[in-house]
Formats: structure tokens, C-alpha cells, sequence
């Protein structure tokens, strides 16, 4: 199931753009896989909120968590380089990315459901309490115990291929052995203090001496999001995930 599952993400975010029309398209995904039993799903409801879910709040009869990154092309982040707001270009990609998470979930729900298993899923963004800015369900913090990364000073997910991308992920009654989490950071700054270049790319000041003001980053998206709300949710930023060393790689990576 595990080949299935991979190819399934994969071909079907390949096929995406044919099928319906969009302006992004995305490399290869990554995908890794947790034990819903992993003590560290616990440790979130102190981490993150008492409220956040576990696996088997999603699926009572979960076997193991799916999480996948969704890179995009380069041109995506390139456009988001310059200026205090986003590009279209990535603002559209966030939309469009949000939309393919939803529809891929689906499809792979639907296509386990033809081999006897079941899946649960939740939205890819907009699932979190609009005062507190806590998500029940954190796609981030869920990939980081499924292996799929480690966590950058802005609290960004760094993967194999960067930090540009998406992340989906869905719990299934599927018995898959879990992906070894890195042993290894993948930040230059938590690795040995040479990058601080996501806290100095911040275009709202959120990211002070490594301390994150969630407040003042939601602002700035809500200030996206007001600028191209023709094309859908867009509340977004990411001008710390651009133009910085892990945008498209692990920079950490041995050489």
C-alpha cells in the first residue's frame, strides 16, 4: 500500500494542471508516515493547545499518518522575492495549492476506499482559532513527526527540497511503517548560528532575535489577503521562505 499511496500523490499532483487548469505547478512530492501511537502526537496538546487533535480524534481506528510536501517550481518563490507584498504568483500558488490538498485528499480517500481502508483529513489551511491563531490540527508539527522535516528559526518546516511548498496530510486505518524522523537539524541558524537571513526577509517585523509574534504575522497575510481576495482565502505572506538558503534544499545536507 505504501507504493500505492506514493504513486497515487505523485502522479495525480502531476497530472493536476492538465486536468484543471491551474497556473502553478509543483516538483515531485515528498512523503513520510507516522505511528499514531508516537508520544510526541501527545505532546502537542501542551506544545501547540489541550485542543488539538490526536490521529484517532481524526479516525478511531488509525494505523498511521500520512504527511506530504508539495514543492513548487521555482518561479513560484523567485516572485515573491521582491516587495513588502506577496506576488500574485505566489498568492495564486497558496490558493491554487490549498484547492489540490483538498481534491488530492479526496481522490486518495475515495481510491483506499476501493481496497477495503479508510481515510480521515482536514482542511489545509483555515482550520484554526481566528483569535488565539492555534490550529487544531497542525499540518507543520504533524510532518515533523511523520520525518518529513525539521523546523526552521521562522517555524517553517524545512524539507529535502525546501521550505516552498505545502504540506497535506491525512490519518488512514492503513498499517505502514513509520519514517525515521532526522537526527540532524536542517536550519543553518539552529545548526550553528551562521543564517539568520528568514528573520531578516520578515516584511512586518514578526521575527525578532528568534522570537515570533504571531499577531503581527497574521496581520501581514490579512493584509494579503485583502490585496487578492479576487482569487480566493490568500491570506498568505511567505517572504520568509523566500530568497533565504533552505527555500529549495535542506542547506544543512552533508556535502
Amino acid at each position: 500500500m505504501r507504493t500505492l499511496i506514493e504513486d497515487f500523490i505523485t502522479d495525480y499532483v502531476k497530472s493536476y494542471p492538465a486536468l484543471t487548469g491551474t497556473v502553478t505547478s509543483w516538483l515531485d512530492p515528498l512523503v513520510a508516515y507516522a505511528d499514531p501511537a508516537d508520544p510526541l502526537f501527545n505532546e502537542l496538546k501542551t506544545i501547540i493547545s489541550p485542543s488539538h487533535l490526536l490521529p484517532a480524534d481524526l479516525l478511531p481506528a488509525a494505523r498511521t499518518v500520512v504527511a506530504y510536501f508539495l514543492p513548487f517550481e521555482p518561479l513560484v518563490p523567485e516572485s515573491n522575492i521582491s516587495g513588502r507584498l506577496s506576488s500574485k504568483t505566489w498568492a495564486t500558488a497558496y490558493v491554487e495549492t490549498n484547492t489540490l490538498i483538498a481534491d488530492l485528499n479526496r481522490s486518495l480517500t475515495t481510491e483506499l476506499a476501493k481496497h477495503g481502508y479508510k481515510a480521515a483529513t482536514l482542511p489545509a489551511t483555515h482550520d484554526f482559532d481566528r483569535v488565539k491563531l492555534i490550529s487544531t490540527w497542525s499540518h507543520r508539527h504533524v510532518a515533523y513527526i511523520a520525518g518529513l522535516g525539521k523546523f526552521g528559526l521562522n517555524n517553517m518546516l524545512i524539507t529535502a527540497k525546501g521550505c516552498c511548498g505545502r504540506i497535506g496530510t491525512l490519518v488512514i486505518d492503513v498499517p505502514i511503517a513509520k519514517t525515521a524522523r532526522p537526527n540532524r537539524e536542517y536550519c543553518l541558524y539552529k545548526l550553528n548560528g551562521s543564517c539568520t537571513a528568514c528573520q531578516d526577509r520578515c516584511v512586518n517585523n514578526a521575527l525578532v532575535n528568534g522570537v515570533f509574534d504571531r499577531q503581527k504575522c497574521w496581520a501581514m497575510c490579512r493584509e494579503n489577503a485583502a490585496q487578492f481576495q479576487h482569487l480566493g482565502p490568500a491570506s498568505v505572506c511567505g517572504k520568509c521562505l523566500v530568497g533565504v538558503p533552505c527555500s529549495f534544499t535542506n542547506p544543512a545536507a552533508p556535502a
